[in-house]
Order: C-alpha cells, then sequence, then structure tokens
C-alpha cells in the first residue's frame, strides 16, 4: 500500500493531469483588460487624414518574457524602418494561474503538496499604417511560444 518514494521527495504521478489542467485553465481565461487596452493608443484628432491608413493592434501573448520582449523589438524595429507611427509595447499585467494538488496519488501517509503555476504575459502593440505593410512585418518568422494576434481598430 505505501509507494517506494519518500514524502518530501518531490514525485507526483500526475504531470500529464496538471499540465491538462494549466492548459485547459489557460484556454478559458480570455485577456480583456479595457481601460489598460484604451491607454495604449492615443489618437489625435485630425492626426491623419488620408483614408488609406488603418490603426492596427497587435497582441503578444507568451509564458516566455525573454521571447516576448524579443518579438515585440523585432516587431517595432521593423515598423520603424518602414516609418511607421508605433505606440507601445504596453505591458499588460501578468496572469497567474496556480495549481496545488496533493503529492501523494494515494491519499495516504503525510500531507505534501505541490504548487504549480503558469505566468501568461501580454504586451499590446499599436501602429497607424496601410494593411499591405503590417502583412510584411507580422508575416517575417518569429519567436516559437508567442502567440500573435492582429486587429484591425475602427478610425473614428
Amino acid at each position: 500500500p505505501h509507494s517506494h518514494h519518500s514524502p518530501g521527495s518531490g514525485y507526483c504521478r500526475q504531470p500529464k493531469v496538471v499540465a491538462l489542467v494549466l492548459s485547459s485553465l489557460l484556454f478559458f481565461f480570455t485577456f480583456s483588460f479595457p481601460s489598460f487596452e484604451r491607454m495604449a493608443f492615443k489618437a489625435k484628432k485630425g492626426g491623419l487624414g488620408s483614408s488609406e491608413t488603418t490603426r492596427i493592434r497587435i497582441t503578444l501573448t507568451s509564458t516566455n518574457v525573454k521571447a516576448l520582449e524579443a518579438t515585440c523589438a523585432e516587431l517595432k524595429k521593423g515598423a520603424l524602418d518602414e516609418k511607421l507611427k508605433v505606440y507601445g509595447p504596453v505591458r499588460l499585467p501578468t496572469k497567474h494561474l496556480r495549481i496545488t494538488c496533493r503529492k501523494s496519488p494515494c491519499g495516504e501517509g503525510t500531507n505534501t503538496w505541490d504548487k504549480f503555476e503558469m505566468r501568461i504575459h501580454k504586451r499590446l502593440i499599436d501602429m497607424e499604417s496601410r494593411e499591405k505593410i503590417v502583412q510584411q512585418i507580422t508575416s517575417a518568422p518569429f519567436e516559437p511560444g508567442v502567440d500573435i494576434e492582429v486587429t484591425l481598430l475602427n478610425m473614428d
């Protein structure tokens, strides 16, 4: 009935279950921070009179901060090389997804716990440009593990 592992050895039989639960929590979390997203783009009225420019919001999400920052820098550098107006990156608050589970698979023994945490970092970059140029910038290969979402915003 007893396990061959000592209680303090850090043994946990449920790593696949924990990974599955963390990924499902990540799926169900919607990252909507309306007040922060409004701060990202401070449009000046009457700034651009041409109808061919559009306002584009690029949302970057990742669990790896270094990859996320590298992708932000690469996107901003590409946009500035094309002489676009760029606002950001705006760093949004980090989401902490936490799961605490018992180390013991059978429930007997000392009450020892494993604590797992996944941190989700999010950045916003806004720019004003033509759609073709944004397609060129965003079609470049980026760091793996960074989710990039491009949204076209209204120019009211």
